[in-house]
C-alpha cells in the first residue's frame, strides 16, 4: 500500500492548504478544486495529484500577477533642512 493516501478529505486538504474546511469546500464547490462525491452521505474527497495540480496553477496565477502588478517601494518624504 502507498505511503500518501490517493484521496483526501477536505479537512486534510485545509490542512495541506492550511486553511479552512469551509474554504476548501468553497474551492471545490466553486470547480476551482476537482473533487468527487462518494457515498450515501455525500462525502467529498480530492485526488491527491488534483491537490498538487491545483497548487501548481496558483503558483503559476501567482506569478502571473506578481509580473503585471510589480510591486513599488513607497517613497520617501524629503526631510527638510531647518
Amino acid at each position: 500500500m502507498a505511503d500518501q493516501p490517493r484521496f483526501l478529505t477536505l479537512a486534510d486538504v485545509a490542512e495541506v492548504l492550511n486553511t479552512s474546511s469551509a474554504q476548501v469546500y468553497a474551492l471545490v464547490r466553486r470547480g476551482e478544486l476537482p473533487a468527487i462525491k462518494i457515498g450515501g452521505r455525500g462525502q467529498w474527497r480530492v485526488e491527491a495529484s488534483r491537490l498538487e495540480d491545483y497548487i501548481q496553477q496558483a503558483y503559476a496565477e501567482t506569478a502571473e500577477f506578481v509580473a503585471s502588478h510589480p510591486f513599488v517601494e513607497p517613497e520617501q518624504p524629503v526631510q527638510q533642512e531647518g
